[in-house]
C-alpha cells in the first residue's frame, strides 16, 4: 500500500512539474512568435497571456491581440481570445471567439464582425509544423459591417476545412448560413426594392481542393499553399426569385490559370442583370448585348427565365462552346 502511495506521489509530483514545463513553454513559445513576426515588418502584439487549466488542461487568455501582415495588407485586431486543449492531447484546440467586434482590415477595405458564441475547434500535428487535420466553425447570429454600415449577417455559421485521410495535399471545404441576410450597404447599392425577401432562402459551399504543400504554420509565416486542383461540387445560393448554383472542375497551374469546366444554373437570369446594372457591375451601354446574349443560352435550355450552361477555361480564357467569352481570373492566395 505505501509503494502505492509513493507512486502516486511521484507521478503526482512528475505532472505537475511537466505541466508547469509545458504551461511555461506556450508563454516563451509564443513570445517568439510574436517576435518573429515583427522582425519581419509585421505589427504583432498583445497585452497579456494567462495560462490556467492545472492538471488536465491548458487553458490560455490572450488579450488585445493585433496582427497586420505588410506583404498583403491584411490586418485583425480583437479585445481577446481563448484557446483551450487537454493536457494529454495539445494537438486538440478549441478557440472561443470574442463576442465583442473583432476588427479587419485590407487595403480595400475596413469592416467589423460579431459574432455570438463563436467556436472554433482544430486539430494539428505538433510535432509537423502543427500540420492542419481538420477545422470547424460554428457560431450563432454574426454581422460584417462596414464603416456605412452592416453589409452581411445571418443566424448562424458553420464551415470546416478537413484535410483528406489518404492524401495530405487535398482538404474538404464545406460552409453554410441560415437567413443569411445582405445589409443596407449592398441592398442601397443593388437598389433592391423593398418588397425583395430580407434573407437567403439558402446558401451552402461544398467543395474539394488540392494545393501545392499542406496548410501547416508555414502558411501564416512564410506563404498561403496554392491551389493546384478544384472540385466544385456544389455552390447554391437562392435569394427570392434568384437561384444560381455552380460546379467546377478544374486544374490551376502555377501562375495560378485555372483550366478545366464550370457548369451554371441561373433561373429568373433578367432579375440578376437589373441587379448587376444597378449595382454598376454591367455598363448600362452593354445591357442590351448581355441581354441579347443570355436569352440565346435561355433559349438553348427551353425556359426562357433560366439558364444551364456549362463553360471551359482553357489557355488562360473563358469559353462558350467556341466563342470566347473573356480572360480567365488567377486563382492566387495571397
Amino acid at each position: 500500500m505505501r509503494r502505492i502511495l509513493w507512486a502516486a506521489v511521484v507521478l503526482a509530483l512528475a505532472w505537475s512539474g511537466w505541466w508547469i514545463w509545458a504551461a511555461n513553454a506556450v508563454q516563451v513559445s509564443t513570445d517568439a512568435w510574436f517576435s518573429d513576426r515583427r522582425i519581419e515588418g509585421w505589427q504583432a502584439d498583445y497585452g497579456t497571456l494567462d495560462v490556467r487549466g492545472f492538471p488536465l488542461r491548458f487553458d490560455a487568455r490572450m488579450t488585445l491581440p493585433a496582427l497586420a501582415d505588410p506583404d498583403t495588407g491584411i490586418a485583425l485586431s480583437a479585445s481577446g481570445v481563448d484557446v483551450a486543449a487537454p493536457a494529454w492531447q495539445p494537438g486538440q484546440i478549441a478557440v472561443v471567439l470574442p463576442e465583442d467586434a473583432i476588427t479587419l482590415s485590407s487595403p480595400q477595405a475596413r469592416a467589423t464582425l460579431q459574432v455570438t458564441a463563436g467556436r472554433v475547434a482544430l486539430e494539428v500535428r505538433p510535432r509537423q509544423a502543427m500540420a492542419l487535420e481538420h477545422l470547424r466553425l460554428a457560431a450563432e447570429a454574426w454581422s460584417l459591417a462596414a464603416p456605412q454600415g452592416v453589409v452581411l449577417q445571418a443566424e448562424d455559421l458553420h464551415a470546416s476545412f478537413v484535410q483528406s485521410e489518404t492524401e495530405a495535399l487535398r482538404y474538404t471545404l464545406t460552409a453554410s448560413a441560415r437567413a443569411l441576410q445582405p445589409g443596407p450597404v449592398p441592398r442601397a447599392a443593388l437598389r433592391v426594392p423593398d418588397s425583395w425577401p430580407v434573407s437567403f432562402d439558402s446558401f451552402a459551399l461544398d467543395m474539394q481542393l488540392r494545393f501545392d504543400r499542406p496548410w501547416d504554420r508555414t502558411a501564416v509565416e512564410v506563404a498561403r499553399p496554392q491551389p493546384r486542383h478544384i472540385k466544385l461540387d456544389l455552390a447554391e445560393a437562392i435569394w427570392g426569385t434568384l437561384e444560381l448554383r455552380a460546379a467546377a472542375d478544374l486544374q490551376i497551374d502555377a501562375e495560378g490559370v485555372p483550366a478545366g469546366s464550370l457548369s451554371l444554373q441561373a433561373r429568373n437570369w433578367q432579375d440578376m442583370l437589373a441587379l448587376a446594372e444597378r449595382a454598376g457591375v454591367v455598363h448600362p451601354t452593354l445591357t442590351a448585348q448581355a441581354q441579347n446574349v443570355l436569352q440565346a443560352l435561355a433559349r438553348a435550355t427551353g425556359d426562357p427565365r433560366a439558364i444551364d450552361v456549362t463553360l471551359t477555361l482553357r489557355d488562360g480564357l473563358v469559353w462558350l462552346g467556341f466563342v470566347p467569352l473573356g480572360p480567365a481570373p488567377r486563382l492566387i492566395l495571397r
